[in-house]
């Protein structure tokens, strides 16, 4: 078993991209904004206008210049290279600078997890 997290640096793609995946079989996506450090120092009025403290209203002010970071458990129908295939079909060539970045881990034990329920 396997955990993609993939960070999407072109948040208008989400929806395409998240379309592809469960084109694929992908039960269930958690998605985050996030921002990295090359942004963050790239871009000093962000600082300036996130408090110290941010709740969640302070975050989508400035929706524009965060990423979106997804993370899902593939089930074992699923390889990693299926959805290689499905990210780049809509993102582009992950090589290329600014389309996101794509990490595969493996999972030695997984709690929680419940199949999705099947529609009737």
């Amino acid at each position: 078993m396997y955990m993609v997290l993939f960070v999407l640096h072109d948040p208008d793609k989400l929806n395409a991209l998240l379309d592809a995946w469960e084109a694929i079989g992908l039960p269930g996506v958690t998605i985050l904004h996030s921002t990295g450090l090359g942004r963050l120092r790239s871009d000093a009025s962000l600082w300036e206008d996130m408090p110290l403290f941010p709740g969640l209203d302070d975050f989508y002010e400035h929706e524009e210049y965060f990423s979106r970071t997804l993370f899902a458990v593939l089930p074992e129908s699923i390889q990693p290279e299926q959805v290689l295939e499905a990210t780049q079909n809509v993102i582009g060539d992950l090589n290329q600078p600014d389309r996101g970045l794509l990490v595969v881990l493996p999972l030695t034990k997984v709690y929680g997890l419940r199949p999705k329920p099947e529609s009737e």
